[in-house]
């Protein structure tokens, strides 16, 4: 059994964060009024989500764990790879237009949007059998601290960090990825 520590932890929190950081950044530029109370909205929605998707994947992956424990690993590395890997890809392409309407629907959509990742997150936090409470409340205060400050930032500086922000996240996410599957395999430990 391989278990996360709080590094690893926050990598992953950090990782995942930044489809919702790059989205806020381009929140940011549309936004017409950058105040305060934009910024908090837009940081609620993307940490409440970021947080809520890990735990419904772990709900998910808590039932299949023991069917498919032989081969967790496996399963580990290969969702945080594939989806290290599509924010990498997602940094090469333009910033998404959005508009500043911070209205239920609007803000809803691209909260699950930037949280979808975060849902096989959970299900690998199953198969890791990481404390899942820690877990995305350590994700959802990330998330929500990235996605303030991306607001803010993307008022002021445009998009030139998005790219910039999913291309770390996505390395991130396969460095951990690649250390779950070592650390399994038994060549390294840390």
């Amino acid at each position: 059994m391989t278990t996360l520590s709080l590094l690893e932890l926050f990598l992953i929190a950090i990782g995942v964060s930044m489809d919702a950081f790059a989205v806020a950044v381009c929140k940011g530029l549309s936004l017409k009024k950058n105040n305060i109370k934009n910024a908090l909205i837009v940081a609620l929605y993307f940490g409440i989500f970021q947080a809520g998707m890990p735990l419904i994947g772990y709900l998910l992956g808590v039932q299949f764990q023991d069917s498919i424990g032989f081969i967790d690993h496996w399963i580990a590395f290969i969702l945080l790879g594939a989806i290290g890997l599509s924010m990498i890809k997602e940094a090469k392409d333009a910033c998404e237009r959005t508009d500043d309407s911070l209205c239920f629907k609007t803000m809803s959509v691209l909260a699950i949007a930037t949280s979808i990742d975060a849902l096989a997150v959970g299900v690998t936090f199953a198969f890791l059998k990481a404390n899942i409470i820690s877990s995305v409340l350590f994700i959802g205060i990330i998330t929500f601290s990235f996605s303030f400050l991306g607001v803010k930032i993307g008022n002021v500086f445009g998009f030139k960090y998005k790219s910039k922000a999913e291309m770390l996240g996505g390395i991130i996410l396969i460095l951990m990825a690649f250390k779950i599957l070592l650390d399994h395999l038994g060549i390294i430990s840390f």
